[in-house]
């Protein structure tokens, strides 16, 4: 679902989560990524678990973020409704230096398979090539 209308309120809500340094670095790493894991937010932005829990539910509290669970880990995404607002926010920021950092990081991270995402995917090949063998 898309963003059909636009009101005081939602924008509000919007404009404050945005006005936090933290949630907006947290928040571009879920638009340029699709979903982000806790644990790896933490490690990119060197975050405690506390503050990044906390930004993480404000966030979603505020209507902008879904989770989904799998296994012990939480996946965090934009919700579809507030997706169109939430990237024109981003198009002004993307050459942000701390932003570019951050994502930089994160390639960084998951190309040497440190994160969470990582960790799911060998899991699921190490289970698919178990039942091949077993079969």
């Amino acid at each position: 679902m898309r963003l059909k209308t636009f009101n005081l309120s939602l924008g509000a809500q919007i404009f404050k989560a945005c006005a936090d340094e933290s949630r907006l670095r947290i928040l571009s790493l879920i638009v340029l990524n699709g979903e982000m894991c806790i644990s790896d937010l933490e490690k990119i932005l060197d975050f405690t678990q506390a503050k990044t829990s906390r930004h993480l539910i404000y966030l979603k509290n505020s209507g902008i973020l879904n989770s989904r669970r799998y296994n012990h880990w939480v996946f965090y995404q934009i919700k579809d409704s507030v997706e169109d607002i939430v990237k024109q926010v981003f198009q002004f920021l993307k050459r942000d230096q701390q932003l570019m950092h951050d994502q930089h990081t994160y390639q960084t991270l998951f190309t040497n398979r440190e994160l969470a995402v990582n960790k799911l995917q060998i899991q699921e090949w190490q289970r698919a090539t178990t039942r091949e063998k077993v079969t």
